[in-house]
């Protein structure tokens, strides 16, 4: 298992034979084991600390190395997770008296945002009609897509919508004034903008709401049994929705949401206000530097978003 280019540690050289015999890995993760042990003992012998001696202050520090290197923060997880099990297995045979990479997290990967729709997509599947489907439905299903896309909503604050404010309503919209009104995470409250679009395509379902909903059901957007639609229903149906507009994509209600930023802010060029009209959580430690009130939001999304044409 060894090169010529590198003379592995005795250590490092048992412990893969353990890997292959004992364990049976797989070639091809020997192969990222050995790459990893490698580097371990290259750290080691830079820093003249023999293996069995290794501190976690030295697996911090070449972990920190690994990621001026450039390594990504997956591959910075897996060399940890191998030296780990080199660690492990030594001290098994009581060779160390501690296992130095235990707690020792690799940097975590940023999570890739989800794909943008096209902005003709996006409209293409606001305004689609299918005319195979229920009235009700489709008229139900269009008003989601028009506040999903057209006001940035989370799937989770669309379905905790009801008809009405109340006491115990999570959120609804305040057609008068244009104005959706929602409980975010964190049960924090923000208020949004509805386009012209998205209120007419309310004025439509709320007309075919009462042949579907329960005679008690306060949610806004129910199921054919009338009770309150599902975050799952909704997915459900996008995709089902995105499927019959002919999109090239799968389509979830959180693309919509992001599709929502991103067309904001290729218009505006305003991050801060698109920040404030998603609701985002760290939106607070930018408040001390700049404070916008609700009217700069309703001016930014009038003037950039594709669907805020005519509001109100």
């Amino acid at each position: 298992m060894d090169t010529p280019a590198v003379e592995l540690d005795d250590d490092i050289r048992r412990h893969l034979l353990h890997l292959q015999v004992e364990r049976r890995l797989a070639e091809r993760t020997l192969a990222i084991y050995r790459e990893a042990l490698v580097r371990l003992q290259a750290f080691a012998e830079a820093a003249a600390v023999p293996l069995r001696n290794v501190q976690p202050h030295h697996v911090r520090r070449w972990a920190g190395q690994l990621h001026v290197q450039g390594l990504a923060p997956r591959s910075i997880a897996l060399a940890l997770s191998a030296w780990r099990g080199l660690y492990r297995w030594l001290g098994r045979d009581g060779l160390v008296s501690l296992n130095p990479v235990e707690g020792v997290r690799a940097p975590k990967a940023a999570k890739p945002l989800p794909k943008a729709l096209s902005a003709d997509h996006a409209v293409a599947l606001a305004e689609h009609h299918d005319d195979h489907d229920k009235p009700a439905l489709a008229a139900r299903d269009q008003c989601m897509v028009e506040l999903l896309y057209g006001c940035g909503l989370r799937v989770g604050e669309l379905v905790g919508l009801d008809v009405r404010p109340s006491g115990h309503a999570a959120g609804w919209i305040d057609a008068a004034d244009a104005t959706a009104h929602v409980l975010g995470k964190g049960s924090k409250r923000r208020s949004v903008p509805v386009g012209g679009p998205a209120l007419r395509s309310l004025v439509e379902w709320l007309a075919a709401r009462s042949a579907m909903a329960r005679g008690d059901e306060p949610a806004l957007f129910v199921s054919q049994r009338g009770t309150r639609l599902t975050p799952s229903q909704v997915r459900s149906r996008l995709k089902r929705r995105a499927l019959q507009a002919g999109l090239p994509t799968q389509v979830h209600p959180h693309m919509l949401r992001h599709s929502f930023a991103s067309h904001l802010l290729q218009s505006s060029g305003d991050l801060r206000a698109v920040q404030e009209l998603l609701g985002h959580a760290n939106i607070t430690t930018t408040q001390v530097y700049t404070k916008l009130d609700f009217g700069h939001l309703a001016k930014v999304y009038d003037a950039a978003h594709p669907r805020a044409k005519k509001r109100g």
